[in-house]
């Protein structure tokens, strides 16, 4: 094996292309992964990981990456992430109301993607296409354009009557996933949700949630030569070595023909990075 490099770990740098193109962040340098499918690659936890907020080092990662003291104070790791509609910025408790001002106060995207089946999201106007490709979507378009990520989060909440709003991990890798149309599915909850939709419209304005109808479903296609026969989860934690053929990338997980690991789960995780030697680096 050659070690390819060593250090904090990062949530994959992912490229849209077809298919879509990977590279493994460790501390500021970033390796090429679509070329090492089919070659033997090793991670191996070497028992640090350090906040990726402050550096300090910590026994156990809290929210991906963050000691327990940056977990407890951030506002970027508060509840209202998870769940916008209880963003308590106007009533004077955010943790960090400057950060909020550049993070939540700007525009957000509702949309609809396809990784296991149909579901509603929510992400930041900068973070498209990369949202879809973390999570491994096949399929994206947007439907709302939002000016603040509390709007967004009632919206979402309107919809997720009619759509899920989570992803099955363990579907989305056991293999290649049925196309949806999703400009049918718009124009349905459009329908069916007008209701909720249009008294968000009038509580906040028609300016701040404008409906999407003009945009294609963006396409995706991931670097899967095969999928796992048995998802098995590598657990770092408890076993500090995850190794084999890697036969596919998709979402953040690597998929080895030994089982499958969710890197942005380590974030700040100290690893050490292998190839078989005949690698193509």
């Amino acid at each position: 094996m050659l070690e390819l490099g060593r250090g904090a770990i990062s949530k994959m740098r992912i490229a849209l292309d077809a298919p879509a193109q990977y590279s493994l962040r460790l501390n500021d340098e970033q390796h090429a992964l679509n070329p090492l499918i089919g070659q033997t690659l090793r991670l191996e936890f070497l028992g640090s990981i350090n906040c990726t907020h402050c550096d300090r080092l910590t026994k156990k990662s809290f929210g991906q990456g963050y000691c327990w003291p940056c977990f407890s104070k951030l506002a970027q790791c508060d509840s209202c992430m998870m769940s916008p509609e209880k963003c308590h910025y106007d009533a004077g408790t955010c943790r960090e109301p400057e950060w909020a001002q550049d993070f939540c106060m700007t525009d957000h995207f509702v949309y609809l993607a396809n990784s296991t089946g149909v579901k509603v999201g929510i992400t930041r106007s900068s973070q498209l296409p990369t949202r879809w490709l973390d999570q491994g979507a096949i399929q994206a378009v947007p439907i709302f354009r939002v000016a603040t990520r509390q709007q967004s989060g009632f919206v979402e909440d309107a919809l997720r009557s009619q759509v899920a709003d989570r992803t099955n991990w363990r579907a989305l890798l056991k293999g290649d996933v049925e196309p949806i149309d999703l400009i049918a599915i718009r124009e349905q909850l459009l329908d069916s949700c007008a209701e909720p939709l249009q008294a968000l419209q009038q509580r906040f304005g028609l300016q701040a949630i404008q409906p999407i109808t003009d945009v294609d479903v963006l396409d995706i296609a991931y670097p899967v030569e095969a999928y796992p026969a048995k998802i098995t989860s590598f657990n770092l934690d408890k076993n500090p070595v995850a190794e084999g053929t890697l036969i596919g990338i998709k979402g953040q997980y690597l998929l080895f023909d030994t089982g499958v690991i969710n890197i942005r789960k380590y974030t700040s995780y100290q690893l050490s990075v292998s190839v078989s030697n005949n690698a193509a680096l």
